[in-house]
């Protein structure tokens, strides 16, 4: 099979966010600009330690796991609703999202969420649309006055990170 000869961008792309409850809470991000951005992903998400001899290279060892991180904007439209769902509400566990599980377990203290980002490949020719997968992301959230006003969401996968 051929590598893709279409360049993606943001119009391909869309991003889902769901809790660890059997039928997950989830939202598909909406009103956004397409900046999805995430940095850290390696290979084995480990770090990796020099072991010298001397003061010259002798090997590289794996030590401890690395946690990948992302970002992301949205166009704020809604803080909270009791209903809707909002990114305010599910980075809080409020709202529509006071009953979300985390990813972790009903018993864990922090709450996280499983990341899909997908881009779209198959309206292009490509075999399978692209999927990457973050589990077990904590999120943070920020707001921005402007024109628009904005949410700026970036998280933290400590989980396992999945790509098709």
């Amino acid at each position: 099979m051929a590598i893709s000869s279409t360049a993606k961008n943001m119009r391909d792309g869309s991003l889902s966010i769901e809790d660890g409850t059997g039928s997950p809470i989830s939202m598909t991000v909406q009103y956004e600009e397409g900046n999805f951005s995430g940095d850290g992903f390696t290979e084995g998400q480990k770090e990796v330690t020099v072991y010298p001899d001397r003061g010259d290279f002798m090997s590289l060892r794996y030590t401890n796991q690395t946690y990948p991180t992302f970002s992301f904007e949205a166009y704020l439209t809604d803080l909270s609703d009791a209903t809707e769902k909002t990114l305010w509400d599910l980075v809080n566990g409020t709202g529509a999202f006071a009953a979300a599980v985390s990813t972790l377990g009903a018993s864990a203290e922090v709450l996280t969420y499983k990341l899909t980002w997908t881009v779209e490949g198959t309206d292009h020719g490509d075999s399978a649309d692209h999927v990457l997968t973050l589990d077990d992301c904590r999120l943070s959230i920020g707001i921005s006055e402007g024109d628009p006003n904005k949410q700026a969401i970036s998280g933290i996968c400590y989980g396992t990170v999945g790509g098709s």
